[in-house]
């Protein structure tokens, strides 16, 4: 079974679970004293969007603890009911070890987070006239020296995802034969300070980056385009450019979804119900994200101030967790 149709049954199986729990939620809200333990990975989104659904479920009595977790290695710590729930699964990226966990109901498909996702290989705009031809993916062929660096020489230099992230670029560039070098970041804010390192220097740069953020509001970034994505290129060598390797071709386009352990629809059914409903979208992200990370501000706090600025919405949210 590929990845799509497991996410589906976890789909199915979560709008079970959710239907269960709409009709168990009327009981005495807190149904537990016991915390409420959400992942908190490794970049600002998935902090907001999980400080969101924390935050209101605070306001609806219950406790929460974040937990910081590896984005891959999570799933085992929901599965094992370490932790309760994590809010930013982006389907693009999921971790092989994770389907044995949607096949067994370990994990579950919450529901959509209501973002909308974008991956890919990014350049400053201005490196669009230092290496003719982008950005399709083939001009980088004859720019490696452009990119190169005393790291990777006579290789170009491609600034990766965080190595806890997946290695899925390092084999992309492989499968592709691009004499590149992946090279992992430390973690968000290394691939952000130095792409405006690079931006306040016009230097040449490409990068792993994603939307939504807030970065793409302050510096101008043009996505390389990669050979088609197309169902089974990360799957089966023979259907795709290399017939010896799986990667040769994009990103898959992605949904982001919230997953968690299906014991938490039993213990604290108005809260699953809470995290099923609550979703937040680009615009919204973006604009605490930007306080967060451009102003150096407090994350419970601009939350809390987002929550106190929509307080319609947020009292739906509550409203329908608690039917």
């Amino acid at each position: 079974m590929d990845l799509k149709r497991k996410l589906i049954s976890a789909v199915a199986a979560g709008a079970l679970l959710t239907d269960f729990a709409m009709s168990a939620s009327a009981q005495s809200i807190p149904e537990s004293d016991e915390p409420i333990k959400l992942a908190m990975n490794e970049w600002t989104g998935q902090h907001i969007s999980t400080y969101v659904a924390g935050e209101t479920l605070k306001r609806m009595g219950y406790n929460v603890e974040y937990i910081t977790a590896g984005y891959y290695p999570q799933g085992t710590a929901i599965a094992d009911g370490d932790i309760d729930a994590t809010l930013e699964i982006w389907t693009s990226n999921i971790g092989d070890g994770w389907d044995s966990m949607f096949d067994d109901g370990s994990l579950v498909v919450v529901g959509n987070a209501g973002l909308k996702p974008q991956e890919a290989w990014y350049v400053p705009t201005y490196v669009l006239d230092m290496c003719p031809g982008l950005p399709d993916w083939t001009a980088l062929e004859n720019c490696t020296d452009l990119f190169a660096t005393a790291e990777t020489l006579p290789s170009g230099r491609f600034l990766d995802y965080p190595a806890d992230w997946g290695d899925t670029n390092a084999r992309r560039i492989e499968a592709l034969n691009m004499d590149y070098v992946s090279i992992p970041a430390g973690g968000e804010g290394a691939i952000i300070a130095e792409i405006k390192s690079a931006v306040e220097r016009q230097a040449p740069l490409i990068t792993m980056f994603w939307e939504p953020h807030w970065l793409h509001a302050q510096i101008d970034m043009t996505r390389v385009f990669l050979p088609e994505y197309f169902d089974g290129c990360h799957d089966d060598a023979s259907l795709g450019l290399n017939p010896d390797a799986t990667y040769d071709c994009d990103w898959s386009s992605a949904e982001i979804i919230k997953v968690a352990n299906p014991a938490l629809m039993e213990s604290h059914p108005a809260a699953w119900n809470l995290i099923e409903v609550y979703s937040i979208n680009n615009a919204e992200q973006a604009v605490i994200m930007a306080e967060v990370d451009d102003k150096g501000r407090d994350l419970e706090e601009v939350v809390n101030e987002w929550l106190d600025a929509n307080p319609d919405q947020v009292q739906g949210w509550m409203d329908q967790a608690s039917m």
